[in-house]
């Protein structure tokens, strides 16, 4: 598509393929906070989940596709970006520029590694296979996901993996939707402040949402 091949139309794609994925971070720590309710309050929630069935896997494909776009473009358009630029400035002048935003393809490789490393641990098991909350149900014979989440992460070195991961998600949402919602046309003078600070709000709400949970594990808030 002669759409794609624009760096505008690549941009349009980004742009609401991340606010695609910025919904989707607030409905699964929404979801995760299920967890603060104790084992009748996520294991209910992932019940319910379950009971979806192969749909859960369809989204789970869209998401994946949106997530791939996502990256492809978003390391096409920093390679042509690096191609454009002279090959060196005498001084380097950052107009604007935040370390979010130059760190942005960075961040991006860390979630997307950290990604992997989550869907290794928590939903495909390969990682501490023997905390799968396939093999262990709760008095209600539902999968036990509340021990699944706090013996998971009462290990500190994958506590910290987890932490380092949403630090790095909050940086690059910081930069991202107020980046997203500049390039789909809230880039003028009036909005562009206020769209600043409320990609900065979200984005230190959803660190705060997602790591209070490692914190409250290693703290013994929540234990099994």
């Amino acid at each position: 598509m002669q759409f794609l091949k624009s760096s505008i139309g690549r941009k349009i794609v980004m742009a609401l393929s991340g606010l695609i994925m910025v919904l989707f971070v607030i409905a699964h720590m929404l979801g995760n906070a299920s967890v603060f309710a104790g084992p009748d309050g996520i294991n209910a929630y992932a019940a319910k989940l379950q009971g979806f069935g192969p749909f859960i896997w369809v989204f789970r494909l869209i998401m994946l596709s949106v997530l791939s776009l996502h990256v492809y473009f978003g390391i096409l358009l920093t390679l042509e970006n690096r191609a454009a630029r002279p090959a060196a400035y005498t001084v380097k002048k950052d107009l604007r520029s935040t370390f979010a935003s130059r760190t942005m393809i960075w961040t991006g490789l860390v979630i997307a590694v950290y990604l992997v490393y989550h869907l290794l641990h928590f939903t495909f098991h390969v990682i501490n296979p023997g905390i799968s909350s396939a093999v262990n149900v709760d008095a209600s014979g539902r999968p036990d996901v509340f021990r699944m989440v706090v013996l998971g992460l009462q290990d500190l070195f994958t506590s910290f993996i987890y932490i380092a991961a949403v630090i790095a998600s909050a940086l690059h949402l910081t930069h991202g939707i107020q980046s997203a919602f500049q390039t789909l046309g809230g880039n003028n003078d009036r909005t562009f402040p206020v769209i600043t600070k409320a990609g900065t709000i979200a984005a230190g709400i959803l660190l705060l949402g997602y790591i209070s949970i490692p914190l409250a594990v290693i703290a013994g808030v929540l234990k099994h």
